[in-house]
């Protein structure tokens, strides 16, 4: 089968949501050739979907390469770079795919938030403590020490634009964000195994976008959201039956949390606890929220 119709039918399977089909026929079509910059950069999009965010940056590079002026392929780049916390590398691609963009408003988001990541990883720098010059007057050195003694001034954090809360059933961990009167249309969430991503837009207002990498594993397709006259409803399919005691990836205490009991209907109660084998959260899968 010649490329362009492998091409056409991959593109077919990425409608369809099939995205392992998509990169595979991407493949063949690469392989059938000629290869060309709009294979190599779609089939990067099938793997930001498929969360293999390494073969996504590859493939973009490559698109690059083929074309320089290709701003799809710098886009789904710094895409790839974000999830992959190298933000500095996804602002670099962003810049410059953006030049190339004519004022696409998804590069200017994108961008956004690596500066707002950049800020927040030199925020969290260590900071030496001044020294006095060999030849600092007693003044200097009193002067220098108050700065040392002195209290930092801490920036209060901004508050967000909605407030959320949370809590565990036996299968689900149940988010509610509480947005007044936003429109269906204007709120769109996509599932991660461990990353979850909200976005409400609604026109004259300011975007509100929450992406916390979850405390937990989940199961994708069981998940579900609604939008309520004063809330969004999001509905969390847990892959295990563990307690959720943070939101939060970053909240999650070192010990393992313990299960929800679910009582046997055979099996004696033990008089002793159970070990528990620790669970590896360490991966990190995650969607892109917005396509090219």
């Amino acid at each position: 089968m010649a490329a362009s119709d492998l091409g056409g039918k991959a593109k077919e399977a990425f409608v369809d949501d099939d995205f392992e089909l998509a990169a595979e026929l991407y493949t063949q079509a690469i392989d059938a050739g000629p290869a060309t910059a709009d294979l190599y950069a779609d089939r990067a999009q099938a793997h930001i979907k498929l969360g293999n965010y390494t073969e996504a940056v590859a493939d973009a590079n490559k698109a690059i390469e083929l074309d320089p002026t290709m701003h799809k392929a710098y886009y789904r780049k710094g895409a790839a770079c974000i999830k992959l916390e190298e933000y500095q590398t996804a602002k670099t691609a962003l810049e410059l795919g953006s030049s190339y963009a004519n004022g696409d408003s998804r590069f200017t988001r994108l961008l956004k938030e690596c500066e707002e990541r950049i800020a927040e990883e030199a925020s969290q720098a260590p900071v030496k403590n001044a020294e006095a010059p060999a030849t600092a007057t007693v003044e200097d050195k009193e002067d220098i020490a108050n700065m040392e003694n002195a209290q930092p001034v801490v920036e209060p954090p901004s508050k967000p634009k909605y407030r959320h809360d949370f809590y565990n059933s036996a299968t689900d961990v149940v988010l509610t964000i509480f947005a007044k009167g936003v429109p269906a249309d204007s709120v769109v969430v996509d599932f991660g195994e461990q990353m979850l991503s909200v976005s409400i837009e609604v026109p004259g207002e300011e975007p509100y976008h929450f992406q916390p990498r979850l405390f937990a594993k989940i199961i994708p397709e069981k998940s579900k959201y609604q939008v309520l006259s004063t809330k969004v409803e999001i509905r969390l399919a847990k892959a295990e039956q563990l307690t959720w005691t943070t939101l939060d990836y970053s909240g999650r205490p070192k010990a393992l949390p313990q299960k929800i009991s679910t009582p046997a209907e055979t099996a004696p109660r033990p008089s002793y606890p159970s070990s528990k084998s620790k669970k590896d959260w360490d991966k990190l899968e995650a969607e892109v929220k917005k396509e090219v």
